[in-house]
């Protein structure tokens, strides 16, 4: 198993679905096992639908067993022959509602030993708010003034018990609610009622929600005496999809992060990703995003867990550059993510300036910041976190050079100004120009950190937008995340962009200058120009990159004191 040494290197990270190349896990080995790809890699970020999930492409876990219609353990093992370092999430505030510990809840009700797994909203809100009608309490303004809500109303599913009884549980994101559809054979066997009636009610109701109303909207006309008794039928039967935020004061719950941190320790995990940690920590009138000192007790105690394993904790969280949030992780010793270095590389180029970018790779050296760094990945090109770092008016001409290009913003509540991520291929974000993405693929692997590749921009991916229309509202992160098939790869790794691309991959993983436990300098020169020297073993390499015209070099000097050109 691999441990945290081996992530001294600092080596590039390839990062995917386990189903994004060939459809299973095994294709996207196949794809590390090419000659293109030898020593290309030091390590593989794959997405949290290798467990068992459904929704949100994998981040509604069910349970963290392996999908078996995408991997299985001998793939785990080929990737560890590979010597691959494997990296995985772990979503710390909530799981699935067909999670078992949910599903005993509906089942069990007050009898189950998971009551307190999960967040019950009335307990929580108990002396800080008024019942309604409803059946949920409604918290006083001044104690939900300052919360952070991602999605409209308040976070709350309201879940049937088996005495018919209706509890609202805690639920941050995504939650559906669906009702099947009704027999005349269920209405007769279920409440007697005669078989021409049944009929006819049954054709009703199923009418009512095909035009998607809910139980009690349905309008009953001339079978009003039978209404009460179908609703029941219809309530009792309700299906629910969504992730239910867990409650952190369990023991229970700490008992599952142990068990889940072990588990994907014995996958062979040497990182884990923690995904939603800060809305994890909730108190009464706090904005219950990233509360303190909630927050980095839960850090702590997740580290004390991971410790036991070995693990390098990754704690996921978009925040502007000029709240800081990144240097308190880093002085917390946290590998932390540059969510600034995508946009950078785009304004350095729209600007032919290297002065943001620059500023950033200071602020990495002199604060000692780990990170883990990228152009693209499976959400957006996150450019709102530069706020603090570059002019709020050269953010808004960034986001509109990107949504020119093609790009999509989503709406969050009604305003897209508030909402952290423009949605594209990193290709596309370039204007789908060769010698950019090349140059950007050279910076990103001369900043300081892990260099994390997403899949689709080493094939020089384009928006898709059929994939945006085929899965409708909530289809906006599809356009960067286009499954390949193996002929399509094999397509690609023929292209000269992607050669290049594996070129300096290799480059990076294979040279002993770079690491964190290497030295980096930073030389000023020309605005447009931007030169990176890294030295580590009596080794060094140098970058000088032209901004204006999108060429660069690339020498490097070995142990023996050759000197030679890379590219």
């Amino acid at each position: 198993m691999k441990n945290k040494e081996t992530l001294l290197c600092a080596g590039p990270m390839l990062n995917a679905y386990p189903d994004s190349i060939g459809g299973t896990l095994d294709g996207c080995i196949k794809l590390l096992q090419t000659p293109e790809l030898e020593n290309v890699f030091h390590a593989f970020y794959i997405l949290p639908s290798i467990f068992n999930t459904d929704l949100d492409r994998g981040f509604s876990v069910i349970d963290y067993e392996l999908n078996e219609a995408y991997a299985f353990a001998n793939d785990l093992q080929n990737l560890n022959d590979l010597n691959i370092v494997l990296k995985f999430d772990f979503i710390l505030n909530h799981c699935s509602v067909l999670s078992k510990q949910f599903q005993d809840i509906i089942k069990n009700g007050e009898e189950s030993i998971y009551k307190d797994f999960f967040i019950n909203w009335n307990d929580f809100w108990e002396g800080f708010g008024d019942m309604t009608d409803e059946g949920y309490i409604r918290p006083y303004d001044e104690m939900i003034q300052n919360m952070f809500f991602r999605k409209p109303g308040l976070p709350i599913l309201k879940v049937r018990m088996p005495d018919g009884k209706e509890l609202p549980y805690w639920n941050t994101f995504y939650q559906e609610v669906k009702y099947s559809k009704i027999s005349s054979y269920e209405l007769i066997k279920t409440l007697g009622i005669q078989y021409v009636t049944a009929e006819k009610i049954s054709a009703l109701v199923n009418r009512a929600l095909d035009e998607g109303k809910k139980p009690n909207e349905i309008n009953f006309d001339g079978f009003e005496n039978y209404k009460d008794d179908v609703i029941d039928v219809l309530e009792t039967g309700r299906q629910y999809l969504g992730q239910m935020d867990l409650n952190i004061k369990s023991p229970l719950v700490w008992e599952f992060y142990d068990e889940t941190l072990k588990k994907l320790k014995e996958y062979g995990a040497a990182i884990v990703r923690l995904d939603a940690f800060a809305y994890a920590p909730k108190e009464p009138g706090e904005k219950n995003f990233l509360n303190e000192p909630g927050t980095w007790d839960l850090l702590e105690g997740i580290k004390k867990l991971a410790n036991q394993y070995d693990l390098t904790l990754l704690p996921e969280i978009h925040s502007k550059y000029e709240e800081k949030i990144h240097e308190k992780l880093a002085q917390e010793g946290y590998l932390t993510y540059d969510f600034y270095l995508p946009g950078l590389i785009i304004d350095a180029f729209e600007s032919s300036n290297n002065e943001y970018l620059v500023k950033w790779i200071k602020d990495l050296i002199g604060k000692k910041i780990r990170t883990v760094n990228m152009l693209g990945c499976h959400d957006g090109i996150p450019l709102l976190d530069l706020k603090g770092l570059i002019p709020d008016e050269q953010i808004e001409e960034l986001i509109s050079i990107v949504v020119s290009r093609g790009g999509l913003v989503k709406d969050l509540h009604g305003s897209k100004n508030i909402y952290y991520q423009v949605n594209a291929t990193y290709y596309s974000a370039l204007g789908e120009d060769d010698n950019k993405l090349l140059l950007a693929r050279a910076m990103q692997i001369f900043m300081p950190g892990i260099p994390q590749v997403w899949y689709l921009d080493l094939f020089a991916g384009k928006n898709d937008y059929e994939a945006v229309k085929r899965n409708g509202a909530a289809g906006h992160k599809e356009i960067n995340r286009t499954n390949l098939t193996m002929d399509q790869v094999q397509e690609g790794l023929r292209k000269d962009v992607v050669k290049q691309q594996l070129k300096l991959l290799n480059f990076r993983n294979t040279f002993p200058a770079f690491g964190f436990d290497g030295t980096l300098q930073v030389f000023q020169e020309e605005p447009y120009i931007l030169k990176l020297r890294w030295e580590n073993n009596s080794c060094c390499a140098t970058l000088i990159a032209n901004l204006k015209d999108y060429s660069f070099e690339i020498m490097a000097t070995n142990e023996h004191g050759e000197t030679f050109s890379v590219f």
